[in-house]
């Protein structure tokens, strides 16, 4: 490790995954980033619901988005015929959160609250004496009235709380933290009184009977319609829905004695997210754009941690749709999926140096130490020896380590995407990077692990055509 003025250098792939990450507080946020990552390698936008046929060529190289939170990015050799295999990493960009409700206006005791929905599995007390803020995408009038559009918002100052109470007001709380997400999670926005005074343009709202039911003026404080109006310089009337998550406004860092730590938000799963973008990014502007072989792709999905079920999710249209349109006959379909794997990447579990114990004995997968294989007798990782094998010989290529996690026989085990996919008859193998603090509002993760996977990817897009024709299986 070189040091600078006593400082140790930080690894260059992870001082990119902070930009990156503190950018997308949002999976709106993450895909737009994704793409702006690609359009600068070279990659081109396309839209599902145009016509393929006419666009598609050889040694192109394209992306496209589905309700601006999801996004197939993939790249085609310069001698592709359809029924061509896919080598596909697949992600998810989705985190758990706090989700502003569609009727938000809520107060106490002088308080102006918003009223939050949980999302996902979250270490929820984590999110206590946070500075949070806004971000999300909102629907606005543009042009007079005459056109509609989602626009993204991202806050960049601290805006809400949720205090914990104070010891002196409750000591079992010392030992045992207890609370009601419902009733004792809803975070505070300001104080009713400050707006006493306050200038009547700021508060003011269309009076209930001018109101349409494409309004929401009567759904949340006029304060916080106000304040989301002003950071995209519109009238609050103009505003006609949103989706808003709220985020911890303190930016992603890199810790430790020589900064082999990441202490951040989201890392689950925006680090395997980022490493996607950039390996499939690197390759396609490099020597070794495929002339022949495998599409090389990516796709990062969104609800991963609610269960893929939605249109922008594992479970949706996504896969398949690519998969048919580059092989538009269910003979070559076949083909290619026969010819295909997928690497389902999502965040491991890494040893935790206080509770070693709830690991299984030789498997305790530790920070940068190199790819994990996850592996599940009962199919919630999707990976079998063969794909473990793949894993080995491509990591092979780069120098990478690997190392291998099983769940104890006496826990229940999590999911991935890997599963779900798994269904279409393609080959998957469940991988990921070693962390801490997995769905916390500030998890831990390995600085070096970014490039970890960024190598390992990019073997996969570089040599798995060549390894498969070497595999006999079937």
């Amino acid at each position: 490790m070189q040091f600078l003025a006593g400082i140790p250098a930080a690894p260059e792939a992870a001082t990119r995954f902070l930009q990156f990450v503190n950018a997308s507080p949002t999976p709106f946020h993450a895909v737009h980033n994704a793409a702006l990552r690609l359009e600068k390698a070279g990659f081109r936008k396309i839209k599902e619901k145009d016509n393929w046929e006419s666009t598609l060529k050889a040694g192109g190289k394209y992306y496209f988005t589905r309700n601006q939170s999801s996004l197939l990015a993939f790249t085609i050799p310069q001698n592709w015929q359809p029924g061509a295999g896919v080598s596909i990493v697949g992600t998810h960009v989705d985190s758990p959160n706090l989700r502003i409700r569609p009727v938000s206006k809520r107060s106490a005791c002088g308080y102006l609250q918003v009223g939050i929905e949980t999302y996902g599995g979250g270490i929820w007390h984590t999110w206590f004496d946070r500075d949070l803020s806004i971000a999300g995408r909102v629907v606005i009038t543009e042009q007079g009235g005459l056109r509609f559009t989602p626009r993204l918002i991202k806050i960049d100052r601290p805006l809400l709380r949720i205090p914990t109470l104070a010891i002196h007001l409750d000591r079992s709380a010392a030992d045992n933290f207890k609370f009601n997400t419902e009733t004792e999670f809803t975070p505070i926005l300001g104080l009713l009184a400050s707006n006493l005074n306050a200038p009547v343009d700021k508060l003011q709202s269309k009076s209930k009977k001018d109101l349409t039911c494409c309004s929401i003026q009567d759904n949340h404080h006029s304060e916080l319609l106000a304040l989301l109006a002003g950071e995209m310089n519109v009238k609050p009337e103009e505003i006609h829905d949103f989706e808003l998550q709220l985020y911890d406004t303190q930016p992603s860092v890199l810790g430790g004695l020589d900064n082999e730590f990441i202490f951040s938000p989201r890392m689950d799963n925006l680090l395997s997210s980022f490493a996607a973008v950039e390996a499939l990014s690197d390759s396609a502007l490099s020597d070794h754009f495929p002339f022949e072989g495998n599409v090389n792709c990516i796709a990062l999905f969104n609800h991963e941690e609610i269960g893929s079920v939605s249109t922008t999710g594992a479970e949706s249209s996504l896969i398949p749709s690519l998969l048919e349109r580059l092989s538009p006959s269910p003979a070559l379909l076949a083909q290619s999926i026969a010819k295909s794997l997928l690497i389902s990447a999502d965040m491991g579990h890494a040893v935790h140096p206080n509770y070693a114990n709830k690991h299984e004995e030789n498997h305790k997968p530790h920070m940068n130490g190199g790819i994990v294989i996850k592996t599940n007798a009962k199919q919630r990782y999707a990976t079998d020896a063969i794909g473990t094998f793949l894993v080995k010989r491509l990591l092979e290529r780069k120098g990478g380590k690997v190392q291998e996690f099983e769940v104890r026989n006496d826990m229940a085990c999590g999911s991935t995407v890997g599963p779900m996919l798994s269904k279409l008859g393609l080959r998957t193998v469940d991988v990921g990077c070693a962390m801490l603090s997995m769905h916390s509002v500030r998890e831990t993760a390995g600085s070096h692990d970014v490039q970890h996977a960024i190598d390992f990817f990019t073997s996969f897009f570089q040599g798995f055509a060549a390894l498969e024709a070497q595999l006999t299986i079937d």
